[in-house]
């Protein structure tokens, strides 16, 4: 059993209890998650405009150019593929 399926096992125990139930209901709980999600949101965006900042001034590929290129490359790839089955029928054609 991988972590992650253990974890949302526990985790759904966990959500069973009463007690832990009655506390999700309350407000000022549900208000403190949701800061919480927001706060992680927030660093993550400044983390990851951090991460291009220095990848940028280095020189380097960021995740998202490396996903642009990747794209990039099939659509060619897709496009040689359709030119090649289009001149293979233009020579068979021309043979006959």
């Amino acid at each position: 059993m991988d972590w992650k399926q253990l974890l949302t096992e526990q985790s759904m125990k966990i959500m069973q209890d009463p007690r832990v139930q009655k506390v999700m209901q309350d407000e000022r709980v549900v208000k403190t998650m949701m800061r919480g999600l927001q706060m992680r949101q927030q660093v993550q965006a400044q983390v990851d405009e951090r991460v291009e900042t220095v990848a940028e001034s280095l020189n380097l590929a960021t995740k998202k150019e490396l996903r642009e290129i990747k794209r990039s490359m099939k659509k060619m790839e897709r496009d040689l593929s359709k030119a090649q089955a289009a001149l293979a029928e233009a020579r068979a054609k021309a043979k006959d």
